[in-house]
This record gives C-alpha cells, sequence and structure tokens, in this order.
C-alpha cells in the first residue's frame, strides 16, 4: 500500500504539530516534515519530496502563494492543498492562478483535511462548498466571457469543467452525470488536450484566467 508523503507549511507551531499528528494517526499517510513559513522551500521540498503540501497563506517572510509558484516551478508534481482563515476572493484567486491543486479553510474538520489530502492525490480539485460558491460567484460578475466556442469544447467537456472548478472529484462527478468514472476519465483528457494543460489544477486555473464557465 502506497504512504501519502505531506508536508505541512504554517507558521502557527500549535497547529504544524496538530496537522502532524492528523496525518500521523491516518492509516497510509505520513508528515514528513513541518515549517513554519516558505523561506528555501525549493531546497527543503528537494530533501524531503512529500507527494503533498499543505500550504497555509498567510505566513511571515516567504508567504504561502508565493510558496506556491516557487513549488510549481521547480517541483510540478507535487500537490499543494491550500489552507486559510480567510475567504477573500483576491487569495483565492492568487492560490489556484498559481498552481494549488486545492483549496479548503482552516475550520474545516479533521476527517475533511483528510478527505481532502486523498482527494488531491487522487487527481482531485477540492474546495470547501463556500469557496466554490464565491468562485463561481465571481465568474458571474465578470461580463467578458469568450464563448466556450473558441475553446471546442463540449456541452459536456463544459458541464465537467464546471464541475472541477467547484472542487467535485470524479466519482462525485460521475455521479452527478450518471456516467462512469472512466467515461469522465475520457472527458476530462479530451478537456486537457482543448484547453492545452496537464492536470486539473491547470484546469481550473485556466478556466477561471479565461473565464470559460459560469
Amino acid at each position: 500500500m502506497m504512504v501519502i508523503k505531506v508536508a505541512v507549511f504554517d507558521d502557527n507551531k500549535p497547529r504544524r504539530n496538530g496537522l502532524q499528528l492528523l496525518i500521523d494517526s491516518c492509516e497510509g499517510m505520513k508528515c514528513t516534515a513541518v515549517y513554519p513559513d516558505c523561506r528555501n522551500v525549493v531546497d527543503h521540498l528537494s530533501d524531503n519530496r512529500p507527494h503533498v503540501v499543505l500550504m497555509d497563506i498567510d505566513m511571515p517572510n516567504v508567504n504561502g502563494i508565493e510558496g506556491v509558484i516557487l513549488i510549481k516551478k521547480y517541483h510540478p508534481d507535487i500537490k499543494i492543498l491550500m489552507q486559510t482563515v480567510f475567504e477573500e476572493d483576491s487569495k483565492i484567486f492568487a492560490s489556484i492562478c498559481a498552481g494549488a491543486d486545492g483549496y479548503i479553510l482552516k475550520k474545516t474538520t479533521p476527517e475533511k483535511i483528510i478527505e481532502s489530502i486523498r482527494e488531491v492525490m487522487a487527481g482531485g480539485a477540492p474546495m470547501t462548498p463556500n469557496v466554490a460558491s464565491q468562485v463561481l460567484s465571481l465568474f458571474k460578475k465578470q461580463n467578458k466571457i469568450p464563448p466556450a466556442e473558441q475553446f471546442d469544447l463540449s456541452e459536456r467537456e463544459l458541464e465537467i469543467l464546471s464541475f472541477l472548478v467547484q472542487g467535485l472529484s470524479y466519482k462525485m462527478i460521475a455521479e452527478k452525470c450518471f456516467i462512469s468514472y472512466n467515461t469522465v476519465n475520457s472527458h476530462v483528457k479530451n478537456i486537457y488536450k482543448k484547453l492545452q494543460v496537464n492536470s486539473v489544477a491547470e484546469a481550473v486555473s485556466k478556466a477561471i484566467k479565461e473565464q470559460i464557465v459560469l
């Protein structure tokens, strides 16, 4: 059984320690390192090589958004799950556009944190419902929305892309669309090809930046 290795970046020491204990208590998961900020993040992760990073946004010295940019530049295979006490549009979008793979609030339950780590590792893009709601609300405030035909996305592909933006897993999308998991996977591959991206995070980021879905 594969063990998911997780690194934690958080400037709050009790929370860092709590997350470490939570992760280490879960079968098939191990917290390999904790850090108070993103100074030397590239070197840290070169030595540590986690599968998933739990990243606080607001930290001193080098913050989480800057950390995401560096990680995605030098370690693009590492999944990044953002955590914050804030629900500000600018920080949500800055995180996603920097390449974050998911976004949850710190008040998220321990069970949901672990579920989100597993989901992002499986290729999903977890978001807490209120964050997803804010993302969609911001879409609706924008008027300059290029036609979907520009990317040659079918109605089903647009529907699935919208669900990805909302943070739904492949399994949840399959249930909502009454199709198989493999069919969802096939549609997502087509979406990647048409948007010229290589991951869920890149697809979500492009959907946001290009305002492809409402």
